[in-house]
């Protein structure tokens, strides 16, 4: 049964020790990072910070913080799980041929119908509404890094809507808090959010804006997903949920919000108004530079009586996105198997922070298969970012960084086998010599073949006996080795 809110989440967390309250006071500036940074890097549990300095309101960090709370978070045993149901959605890609055929796929694809969001005359987000001078204040706000410019709202769910179409937008874009009624909008040229602020721009309207700070796990994770444009995240929270979500008409601005929310920030943001924003402590381990983004001007604050306020650190890996982007990888595989089935698995290691390196495996064919993998890829969606792409062969477990090593180190020509393009890059990376663009490259560690020019033997992997391996499993016990 889905959680009903982000408080069902903390207490099933409680209950299973996997949640540890800190009732002394804390220091939002600086201190609860290193706390929570050291708690992270141990694997350690979700912290309630009860006492806040300048705050009244709690603060939960960490809370997704392992692949364990991760699969809790979205009620389920393994993310593969996930992955499996999204593989038999997409099997009705295939049209049934038969009555019968048909008949079967009806249930299921009703059953996904239901997933989509419903609008609920009132939630707990609303108990309470401040629309009289409404302050940031009143938030636990954290300085995430010395550094930084300032304080920052790090898990916001931020919703907008497409001007022409109503289609809703939710992403998860940091606010930097400049006062108590204007915070940054850090959204990117290739944010959707940024795409309909553009909209309201060429129109010369303000653009509604909603953040909703809280909600139910699946929820919050939605907001990292990278969907397609005009794909509602909130669909895909219903199917992770098993449960549609329940919206509620914002007070003061144009916009529908998640009833289950902490707290809600109303505001708009100006055509054309900007202001210089970070530095900040970034998921790359290094801070992002400054530069001139939109400003978010706040209308209104609603909340529950008794709210959370949540919040995460980012940094150099591990960290608690890292486990929510590894989720993004296991549900979006069967999408890639769908338009690649030569893909066998893929992994985006921590080291490369998401976007820097993916480790794919394949079904090689044909000659050249890995390079056309590789182009595949960069083009397909947010996956044009991936600085690195590195192709092994199907039996080749790419979740074992080790073993994908030992086979580039061993199996790579760089003349022959390094394939160098150029391209869109992510903005937060700083080794390209121009922002946004740069060079990837992929890298075919595959066996190579007489047809791609190697016409020397190849040599076989080292691998032990399959009887002389179940014959020492058996015997362990009379080594004295267990």
């Amino acid at each position: 049964m889905a959680y009903r809110d982000l408080q069902d989440f903390v207490n099933l967390l409680e209950k299973r020790g996997e949640l540890k309250r800190v009732s002394v006071e804390v220091d939002p500036e600086l201190e609860i990072t290193e706390i929570t940074d050291r708690i992270s890097k141990a694997y350690g549990p979700a912290l309630l910070f009860e006492k806040v300095k300048g705050s009244r309101i709690p603060l939960l960090i960490n809370a997704m913080g392992t692949h364990e709370r991760m699969a809790l978070a979205l009620e389920v045993e393994s993310l593969d799980d996930i992955a499996r149901e999204i593989t038999e959605l997409f099997q009705l890609a295939d049209v049934p041929s038969s009555l019968l055929e048909k008949m079967r796929v009806l249930p299921r694809l009703a059953q996904l119908a239901s997933y989509g969001p419903r609008l609920v005359k009132s939630g707990v987000c609303q108990e309470v509404v401040i629309k009289d001078n409404p302050s940031l204040d009143i938030l636990p706000i954290i300085k995430c890094w010395p550094e930084d410019g300032g304080k920052y709202i790090t898990l916001p769910l931020v919703i907008t809507k497409d001007p022409d179409t109503g289609k809703r937008n939710m992403g998860m874009y940091r606010l930097q808090v400049f006062d108590n009624q204007t915070t940054g909008m850090h959204w990117h040229m290739h944010h959707d959010g940024a795409k309909n602020y553009q909209k309201y721009c060429e129109k010369g309207m303000p653009t509604p804006v909603a953040v909703a700070l809280g909600c139910d796990p699946a929820v919050i994770y939605s907001a990292t997903a990278p969907l397609p444009k005009d794909i509602d995240e909130l669909i895909l929270a219903g199917f992770l949920r098993k449960q549609p979500v329940e919206l509620v008409k914002c007070k003061t601005v144009d916009l529908e919000v998640p009833a289950n929310a902490e707290i809600v920030l109303e505001g708009y943001v100006n055509p054309g108004e900007t202001r210089l924003e970070g530095p900040f402590g970034d998921h790359t381990g290094y801070y992002s530079l400054t530069d001139h983004y939109p400003v978010f001007r706040l209308t209104c604050i609603t909340h529950r009586k008794n709210p959370i306020y949540p919040a995460t650190i980012v940094g150099k890996p591990p960290m608690e996105d890292c486990y929510m982007a590894k989720v993004t990888e296991r549900i979006f595989l069967p999408v890639l198997k769908f338009l690649l089935p030569e893909v066998v698995d893929i992994n985006l290691p921590m080291e490369g922070v998401f976007h820097n390196c993916v480790l794919v495996s394949i079904k090689k064919e044909f000659p050249g298969h890995a390079q056309k993998v590789m182009n595949a890829l960069w083009g397909l969606g947010q996956m044009m970012f991936a600085k690195f792409i590195v192709v092994v062969d199907e039996q080749v477990n790419v979740q074992n960084v080790s073993e994908v090593m030992w086979k580039v180190f061993n199996n790579v020509d760089p003349k022959r086998d390094l394939l160098i393009v150029e391209g869109p890059l992510d903005v937060l990376d700083h080794s390209a010599p121009l922002p946004l663009f740069g060079a990837k490259m992929g890298i075919d560690a595959t066996k190579k073949w007489p047809s791609e020019g190697h016409t020397r033997e190849w040599p076989n992997d080292i691998v032990m006996d399959q009887a002389i391996k179940e014959m020492v499993t058996k015997k362990w016990r009379e080594y004295g080795l267990d």
